[in-house]
């Protein structure tokens, strides 16, 4: 390779030597020259038997931004070294566009456990419907790893609406998979959505799928939720009862029960402050002057926020019931 630069020169030499020590020597000074004309042998460098080496080069690779970079980095997405992994994801993170669909989508082909999890997360980044047909296959993996990737990623695609292949997920025997099944159910609208995510909020001994289940249903705001979303609210897990709170307090915008208003007046004595604020709001949602007399109480919560979120609801109510009454708040 020819430079005009001989210091650039002496470094793209060095990067050839038998001896570690100075192939990180060489790297390093490329990587601080921040020198594209040195962008080829870097790309080299990135098949180094030094994994030292190699993340030194995915990291200058990643400053110098050209996008002509991305097919030589790929590879690295599937490195048996995590380090090596992360560091290409992160380059690739920033680098990839719409323009890269297809190299990425062709990349999902090779057997490669590592490298189709990462391209999956890559596909997060372009949002385009057009992966659908790629990414479904990896819905019925057998890595969970794999399962979890594509059932996460399915959310982030546009105009995707529906998916009965996703569904089954929610029952997966990976907890971590069904948590994010949950998370992706909130943005589909298959028949089966609501029906399912209810039965999970009722039924999965995983907290975090309780609660991931509880967002979607936020998400969704339909008063068919609110049967499960106020059994919720006694959930044995104080963020599951957080977030049930917060999904009725969305829901009763537009529809009101009086049916939650037990569940969540006893729930203004709840041990967590977070769970009685978002319980005192849902309560000023609902506009009910049932609510009142124990949104009065919780005046005095020794917590200061719960007291002026109940404060505001007492007022909301009173509004509320004024415009009901076609009398000016």
């Amino acid at each position: 390779m020819s430079t005009t630069d001989p210091e650039l020169q002496e470094w793209i030499e060095l990067l050839q030597s038998d001896d570690l020590s100075d192939r990180l020597v060489a790297i390093k000074s490329l990587q601080h020259l921040g020198d594209e004309a040195a962008l080829d042998v870097v790309v080299l460098a990135l098949n180094d038997e030094s994994p030292a080496v190699q993340k030194i080069a995915i990291a200058t690779l990643w400053e110098f931004a050209n996008p002509k970079v991305i097919p030589k980095l790929i590879p690295s997405l599937g490195s048996p070294d995590e380090e090596i992994r992360a560091a290409s994801l992160s380059a690739l993170g920033e680098l990839v566009s719409q323009g890269s669909l297809l190299l990425l989508l062709d990349a999902l082909h090779q057997n490669n456990l590592h490298l189709q999890r990462n391209i999956l997360i890559l596909l997060r980044k372009i949002h385009d419907a057009q992966s659908l047909p790629y990414l479904l296959p990896f819905l019925e993996s057998d890595y969970p790893e794999l399962r979890e990737a594509a059932i996460t990623t399915l959310r982030y695609l546009n105009q995707v609406k529906t998916s009965p292949t996703a569904l089954p997920l929610l029952q997966d025997p990976i907890d971590f998979v069904r948590r994010e099944a949950a998370l992706t159910l909130g943005h589909l609208a298959d028949a089966e959505v609501i029906p399912s995510l209810s039965k999970a909020l009722k039924e999965d001994p995983d907290w975090q799928v309780r609660r991931n289940v509880t967002k979607a249903l936020a998400i969704h705001g339909d008063g068919v939720a609110i049967p499960v979303l106020i059994e919720a609210i006694a959930d044995e897990h104080w963020q599951v009862r957080r977030f049930a709170a917060q999904a009725l307090q969305k829901i009763f915008q537009t529809i009101k029960n009086e049916d939650a208003i037990p569940a969540l007046v006893n729930a203004l004595a709840d041990e967590y402050a977070d769970v009685r604020k978002d319980v005192a709001i849902a309560l000023g949602n609902l506009g009910s002057q049932l609510a009142i007399s124990s949104l009065q109480q919780a005046l005095d919560d020794p917590d200061r926020e719960v007291s002026i979120q109940a404060e505001r609801s007492i007022q909301r109510i009173k509004d509320y019931s004024s415009v009901s009454a076609g009398q000016p708040s």
